[in-house]
């Protein structure tokens, strides 16, 4: 009996461990938000005021994301997905620890049409993309406030192993985005082309 009660108090720190966890991961996240363009010339959709410019990617796609660097780490921009009511920042360089407080470039760049973000699986992260459905909107802004819209074109589960194809067949996509399911086995996976938006 008395295993069985470790065992029940066990299971309930982690339980209220995983929701603190992913409270945290939200508000972290929202207050990078804040951060990221505050004080910038940005329009109520997050993007810069057009000024008839042509911006430096469209005259370089091969240069280096530009990025903001906060609290020691560097953001290239934000991810929105308005069919989940969510706005991320994203961290230009990828690894687990970064990941707790918000998505990550995994791979390439938004100017080349080949960018992989991949992300935690905590509800106020990446953990509502399996949700998603076929031509939902999706919009990454970089800090110069280049917007760039997508929509969602396949979705699909890949092994957790499967880091080559993640990254072989991303050639073929604008956008990728990926989280672990909860068990960690597989990785759910949603493929985006890139769109023009009509103005208005």
């Amino acid at each position: 009996m008395t295993t069985g009660l470790l065992l029940l108090a066990a299971a309930l720190c982690l339980t209220f461990y995983n929701m603190w966890d992913e409270w945290r991961a939200g508000r972290e996240a929202d207050q990078v938000l804040a951060q990221l363009f505050s004080g910038s010339e940005f329009d109520a959709d997050g993007g810069r005021q057009e000024d008839g410019s042509v911006p430096d990617y469209m005259l370089n796609p091969e240069m280096e994301m530009p990025t903001v660097t906060i609290d020691g780490v560097k953001y290239i921009g934000m991810l929105t997905i308005p069919a989940l009511e969510r706005s991320l920042p994203v961290i230009s360089e990828w690894d687990d620890l970064k990941l707790k407080t918000a998505p990550c470039r995994y791979a390439g760049s938004v100017y080349l049409d080949n960018l992989i973000i991949a992300g935690h699986n905590y509800r106020s992260h990446f953990g509502k993309l399996r949700s998603l459905s076929i031509d939902d909107e999706i919009i990454f802004t970089d800090v110069d406030g280049n917007h760039f819209y997508y929509q969602v074109t396949d979705m699909e589960l890949l092994a957790d192993t499967a880091v080559e194809d993640m990254e072989a067949e991303a050639e073929n996509w604008d956008l990728t985005l990926f989280t672990c399911t909860v068990s960690g086995g597989e990785r759910v996976t949603v493929r985006c082309r890139k769109w023009e938006r009509e103005a208005g």
